[in-house]
């Protein structure tokens, strides 16, 4: 230890400098390290380097000094959550729609991290230089469903490495406009930020954004909507929102994907269904700890039931 800095010391094996630590040091990510290199934190045969790319270093001494994990400005908060599943390494959270899962501008808190500090009460996953829940991926304000989220720095890095090698099953329930034609398929597209809307994703170029895939197939339809079950195989930001409408099937309640100017009532008062429609149902991985087969599954929420039971009539 130096001050508050924990050293790691080793010889560095082929490959990129990041790649080479990543592999020597596995409790983390390649990111976090890229991070600690571009920050001067690395020493080669004592001397600093930031050159994450480079390839000069192998069989060569590292140090590596990692500061302790930065308090979280967060405030924790008695907010009720819904736990399906809890060990000492990670919890199962089943999300309701309007729940923000990160604090950021115009949600400084009444977010799923502010609970998730005052549940954990300090077992908190350290990844990322913050002292925080370990969230290792995220569903929209208003996408109901599962989520994954990680208590130790091993189960952090355990499941980072099962979502970026897609060995994670997530599947969910979307009610689209219109009747998919064919009724099953897959989409398989590039997906990044708008270039003309910067607060949207969308379909880009084969050389622009990042591959995402979304199997998807028809479990019921009416006049002029679906019941959609969509399978992911990437995890790319508003993937299955995206895709849908790039299909031409909007999820219904999508304000930002769907051009649709008349809103679907739904209840005996005839109340907007103002979300979109979209429900994440299943999650299913092996435990990056226990290696246990872990498979978990959510009903579909009160108002896509309501909504459902409109659509029927």
């Amino acid at each position: 230890m130096v001050g508050e800095n924990t050293i790691f010391s080793g010889v560095l094996g082929e490959g990129r400098l990041d790649s080479a630590l990543t592999h020597a040091l596995p409790q983390f990510s390649r990111a976090r390290i890229q991070g600690l290199i571009a920050e001067n934190a690395v020493l080669i045969a004592g001397k600093a380097t930031n050159d994450a790319a480079s390839k000069k270093f192998a069989g060569q001494s590292f140090e590596l000094s990692v500061p302790a994990p930065r308090p979280d400005k967060a405030e924790a908060q008695d907010i009720g959550l819904t736990i399906v599943f809890e060990d000492d390494h990670l919890i199962i959270v089943d999300k309701p729609a309007g729940l923000v899962v990160h604090p950021a501008a115009g949600h400084a808190d009444g977010t799923l991290v502010n609970a998730l500090l005052h549940h954990c009460k300090g077992k908190l996953s350290g990844i990322g230089g913050v002292e925080r829940p370990g969230i290792v991926h995220r569903i929209d304000k208003d996408t109901s469903g599962l989520l994954v989220v990680a208590k130790s720095d091993a189960a952090h890095e355990g499941l980072a490495k099962l979502f970026a090698a897609h060995d994670i099953e997530r599947r969910y329930f979307a009610i689209v406009s219109g009747v998919p034609a064919p009724p099953a398929g897959t989409v398989r597209t590039q997906i990044g930020r708008s270039t003309t809307n910067r607060k949207k994703m969308a379909v880009l170029p084969e050389n622009k954004g990042k591959h995402a895939v979304t199997h998807y197939r028809t479990v019921e339809s009416f006049a002029k909507t679906a019941l959609v079950e969509c399978t992911l195989e990437t995890g790319r930001t508003h993937q299955v929102r995206v895709h849908m409408a790039h299909i031409g099937h909007p999820l219904i309640g999508d304000s930002v994907y769907s051009n649709r100017q008349n809103p679907y009532r739904i209840g005996q008062n005839q109340s907007k269904f103002d979300r979109q429609a979209l429900h994440a149902a299943s999650l299913g991985f092996i435990h990056p700890i226990s290696g246990e087969t872990l498979l978990f599954e959510s009903s579909l929420p009160e108002d896509m039931q309501l909504l459902l039971s409109q659509l029927q009539l």
